[in-house]
């Protein structure tokens, strides 16, 4: 096994390893909301974020360019349904920024087509916003590629709010 796929897999232990022992410590501190409790829950939390943003990092531009190169477009679709199905929705609205920021600019215009009505809202309201900080959080100091922050000139469909519900 090389290197970088060991390294991916510990990181992925330590991921659950992290998630494992934070899960009683907020319940504990939902139903007490002891500030000890709490002040340990943030520790916690900022430790596992600082292992997902390295392995963050390295599946963007490591992993990433590479999946793109060997799977084929329905591999790359049933991938994305399987991962899609297992996410929080919010997540997924600013990770779109993240996708269209690894695009040429004409083709984030035709992926925008493609993309659902509620979605694409969704994306202009708060998901921007969520990819800004996602992008800066992952990549500090880089400058935050404009193409999918600037997506107000791609034109959405209307929206029927009454499918919305």
């Amino acid at each position: 096994m090389c290197v970088a796929r060991r390294q991916m897999l510990e990181q992925h232990r330590q991921v659950t390893q992290r998630l494992e022992s934070i899960e009683p410590l907020r319940l504990r501190w939902m139903e007490t909301a002891d500030a000890d409790a709490g002040r340990e829950l943030a520790a916690r939390c900022e430790d596992q974020k600082a292992v997902l943003n390295v392995h963050l990092r390295r599946e963007v531009t490591e992993v990433m360019p590479v999946v793109d190169r060997v799977l084929t477009e329905k591999e790359m679709q049933e991938a994305a349904k399987c991962g899609i199905d297992q996410l929080d929705k919010k997540f997924l609205v600013g990770y779109l920024g993240m996708v269209l920021a690894t695009n040429p600019r004409q083709d984030q215009k035709e992926m925008f087509k493609e993309i659902p009505a509620p979605v694409g809202l969704g994306y202009r309201l708060i998901g921007r916003s969520m990819y800004r900080k996602q992008y800066a959080t992952l990549f500090p100091g880089r400058r935050i590629p404009e193409g999918a922050v600037a997506l107000r000139a791609v034109s959405l469909p209307p929206v029927d709010w009454r499918a919305v519900g």
